[in-house]
């Protein structure tokens, strides 16, 4: 499966689904790898009713899917407006198209796209039909998430014509496999919660596992080196004249007003971080905010262009036209010509010339374009017109429609223009009493568009708070300060008394702070979730947050008993926040695909979430048992050192089974979430298939019986650092990597 991946990222999806997924010999394997474990299930005589349920429903899962690949039926139906069939089509591997009757008839009597008030982004695409058989007539709506049946087969909304006159349904047949799979997918679900509860299962026997008693309390030692955290430096920027910008309270009055971005209405002062994160890397300009960084560009645009706003990464670029590392518009300009120095970089870019140099000029060139747009005003769609309970938004310079009365595309094209005048002479106050006037244009003429008080509060606070970027730092701060008291502890004798003081002294500190890191993730993902409308979970930069919180909650309840998870919760989450800092994770809020409004869809990631997050706490188990063996073996210590590697052992496989439950819960609900989304359960995408990798490769572990090396802590820390592999692989390889649908790098 592994090598499968590679191969579709090579030939394409259509060649690995007829040559791998779809080949009878890997059914085959799939049918072997069954009929091997019932025979070792009989031959070891499996009587406990938790596990011969979790196995039974493997076998049930893989007889469904082979029920639907040899029974189920699936094809397409395209309508337009007022048009009937009582047939679909079916492609074949030539491209050839068979046709099959239907069993009724259906017509197509309605197409809708429902956008979001004053967007253009898509809310859901609603088909109204009529299916009409033999007993009798009916209307009904299919949409996204919102399937219609009739005799067994089922209808979903899948495309539509670029006019809107005609809609494409995916018709799926699928009487007997589903069933049974979906049986299966039941029969798992609760043995896997079983697994857990079980009095007499593995996972409560580790809970009063010895070695816990002995050493799990105690904090082992972990060696590392601290990331690069200087991050910028302290380079300040280059300070700016206040002449040719706004002062604070002109900056966050325009900041208030309403913008349409990224497809949304938010506040302008979002539009501003933005702009000013891509162009200098920061939330701010020196001493200047993001707001007075756009009014300057808005406002003094030939004054701006000589400030070195725009930061240069280390690369060929820099070095052929020896750069700093901030500089201003004005240095891509030959003085003596005028001449745009990237122009001939960035035009064999889009000639196919792709290298290093050329990729870095083509960025550059966007942050310039970007900043053109800003100064001719393009961005800023701040001024709504509804009619027909329809809104639409517009900048100065969009053509404006002719139902808009002559005063106000008068109004729309100058007031910006009044306010600049208004700025170059230093009248302050007229500018903000311009900038309330036009906030209240903006109320009258919006219509039902503007979001609500609340949602624009949640964003200006999220705004002004950076969560991310404290959180990181305190996190991976205390995660380091534990590590160095521990080292500093096991070079030092002390009374037990005073020691015992001591930590405790120190636990509460720690519970404390992870209490408060905690809370204040938990309010940023709060924030994103009001600002969105929608769990905070659709992109990476989203579901890095999410994780981090998730150790962040597995580490306050597991410190209950094991003090080594304060430790193992700020330094994982401090890395997770870290990523989602300093990689290029997108952290734009937008509104989320209409197939991914769905219930299903957040159970889905918050499980798999939960998964990796305690997936990550036994890598940590297993890398810290690796260094404390090091370190005794160097100090000629090893008699020491069984201790607490068997305590890390029993520790790790309790963070094993719920993660595994939680693995199980998270790739079959997103199964069923993508039944009821386009009709297929199980598509082979890459992101898929690395997830049932990781859930094999990590049951291994589970299954010490059958391999007896699995019972030998050592080998077993070994065998759990390898394995995380595999989920850095369906995390971050898949994204950056492999790509597919589940690829949202």
């Amino acid at each position: 499966m592994a090598g499968a991946t590679f191969v579709e990222k090579a030939n394409g999806s259509s060649f690995t689904s007829e040559h791998i997924y779809g080949a009878w010999w890997f059914t085959v394997l799939w049918a072997v790898l069954a009929a091997a474990g019932i025979w070792l299930a009989v031959l070891r005589r499996m009587r406990r009713p938790s596990v011969v349920a979790l196995h039974a429903s493997f076998v049930i899962i893989l007889l469904g899917a082979f029920l639907t690949h040899v029974t189920a039926q699936r094809g397409r139906i395209h309508l337009r407006l007022g048009e009937t069939t009582d047939s679909y089509l079916v492609p074949d591997k030539y491209g050839h198209y068979a046709i099959h009757p239907l069993g009724f008839k259906l017509t197509l009597d309605d197409f809708d796209i429902v956008y979001h008030d004053g967007t253009q982004a898509a809310a859901d695409y609603v088909s109204k039909v009529t299916i009409t058989d033999a007993k009798a007539s009916r209307q009904e709506v299919i949409s996204m998430n919102h399937i219609v049946s009739c005799h067994s087969r089922r209808l979903y909304q899948a495309s539509y014509d670029e006019d809107g006159g005609g809609s494409t349904f995916i018709m799926n047949s699928d009487p007997w496999g589903i069933g049974v799979t979906y049986t299966g997918y039941a029969l798992l679900f609760i043995s896997l919660l079983w697994m857990l509860i079980d009095p007499k299962g593995a996972w409560r026997k580790l809970l009063s596992h010895p070695a816990i008693k002995r050493g799990a309390l105690m904090l082992c030692l972990l060696l590392g080196m601290a990331p690069g955290l200087q991050g910028e430096g302290w380079q300040q920027a280059r300070a700016a004249d206040m002449s040719y910008t706004l002062p604070d309270s002109c900056a966050d009055r325009m900041g208030q007003l309403y913008v349409v971005y990224n497809n949304r209405v938010c506040p302008l002062e979002t539009f501003a971080i933005d702009f000013t994160k891509k162009l200098y890397g920061k939330e701010h300009y020196g001493d200047y905010s993001a707001m007075q960084v756009l009014s300057g560009f808005l406002f003094w645009s030939d004054k701006w262009m000589t400030e070195p706003v725009m930061k240069m990464k280390n690369g060929a670029l820099r070095s052929m036209l020896h750069l700093d590392k901030y500089v201003s518009v004005r240095t891509f300009l030959n003085p003596q010509s005028g001449e745009y120095v990237l122009k001939r970089p960035v035009e064999e870019y889009w000639r196919g010339n792709q290298d290093k140099l050329h990729k870095q000029a083509a960025m550059v060139d966007d942050k310039i374009a970007l900043i053109m747009e800003v100064c001719q005003k393009e961005p800023l769609k701040i001024f709504p017109f509804t009619q027909h309970a329809t809104t639409a938004w517009y900048s100065p310079i969009d053509a404006l429609p002719s139902e808009m009365e002559g005063e106000q595309q008068e109004y729309v094209k100058q007031i910006l223009q009044l306010v600049q005048d208004y700025a170059h002479d230093g009248d302050y106050e007229h500018v903000s009493e311009t900038l309330a006037l036009l906030g209240k244009y903006q109320q009258r003429y919006a219509g039902m568009s503007l979001p609500s008080n609340a949602r624009t509060r949640a964003e200006r606070l999220y705004n002004h708070i950076p969560f991310v970027k404290v959180l990181f730092m305190l996190c991976l701060t205390m995660g380091f300060v534990v590590l160095f008291i521990e080292i500093h502890r096991l070079t030092r004798r002390r009374e037990e008394d005073t020691a015992r003081r001591s930590a405790k002294g120190l636990r509460w500190v720690l519970v404390g702070t992870m209490l408060l890191a905690f809370a204040a993730l938990t309010m940023c993902l709060a924030l994103r979730w009001i600002v969105k409308g929608t769990v905070p979970m659709s992109n990476g930069y989203e579901t890095m947050l999410l994780m981090a919180w998730f150790v962040l909650l597995f580490s306050l309840i597991a410190s209950r008993r094991f003090g080594i998870a304060l430790m193992f919760g700020f330094l994982l989450s401090g890395f997770f926040l870290l990523v989602a800092h300093i990689s290029n994770m997108d952290p734009h809020i937008s509104h989320v695909m209409p197939v991914l409004r769905s219930p299903l869809l957040s159970i889905h990631v918050s499980m798999m979430m939960m998964s990796y997050a305690l997936l990550s706490m036994t890598f940590i188990c297993g890398l810290t048992a690796v260094v404390v063996q090091m370190i005794h073996t160097l100090r000629g210590q090893r008699s020491l050192v069984e201790e607490p590697i068997e305590a890390l052992a029993v520790l790790s496989r309790i963070f094993l089974y719920p993660a595994m439950t939680t693995l199980g819960l998270g790739i079959f609900i997103g199964a069923i979430w993508a039944n009821v989304s386009w009709g297929t359960y199980w598509s082979w995408d890459p992101k898929e298939t690395w997830a049932l990798i990781t859930f094999m490769l990590y049951a291994v572990a589970l299954h010490p019986g059958i391999l007896p090396s699995m019972r030998k802590p050592m080998t077993y820390h070994v065998f759990m650092i390898l394995a995380f592999m595999s989920i850095l692989m369906t995390y971050f390889g898949v994204n950056y990597i492999l790509g597919g649908m589940h690829s949202y790098a």
